[in-house]
């Protein structure tokens, strides 16, 4: 299996540097190479080329694929997301002035999903659904462009 697959051609063509630098260990674990040698060559440990031949070994190619970090899965479904997002949608396009701020959001997934969340995951949440905290000047909902322009023409 190892013989028939062209490693250094693969890692050229790879855009991803750390699959490449897998390609690469592979590469001259094909050529001979003891596998701290390669950890020395490539300037990483030892348990990672291991791991990379190992899985190699074991899964092929898709064992050199990384692995999503693990982690506690989202409160919210991918439905309660969608509602999330438009909820904040609908309320950065409100004309009323005021600003939406994070406690907002936290007491409207308490009353609508019966999920809490802390301010400091809201504002983590709220980046991972593409939205930022960056916020223009608010305006007045009483605001008049006339009256602004009336008061520049009052002489100093």
């Amino acid at each position: 299996m190892l013989q028939e697959i062209d490693f250094v051609g693969l890692a050229k063509q790879e855009t991803d540097g750390r699959r490449r630098i897998r390609l690469l260990a592979l590469a001259h674990f094909k050529d001979g190479m003891n596998r701290a040698a390669i950890a020395r060559v490539l300037k990483v440990s030892r348990g990672s080329v291991n791991k990379w031949v190992a899985n190699f070994l074991k899964d092929g190619m898709s064992g050199l694929q990384s692995k999503s970090p693990p982690g506690r899965q989202c409160k919210l479904t991918p439905k309660q997301l969608k509602a999330l997002a438009a909820y904040i949608d609908q309320f950065s396009q409100s004309d009323t002035g005021g600003r939406l701020q994070a406690s907002h959001v936290q007491k409207f997934l308490s009353d609508k999903f019966e999920v809490t969340y802390q301010i400091s995951n809201i504002y983590r949440l709220m980046h991972e659904l593409g939205f930022s905290w960056i916020t223009s000047r608010s305006e007045h909902p009483k605001q008049s462009q006339l009256a602004q322009d009336e008061f520049k023409k009052i002489p100093n």
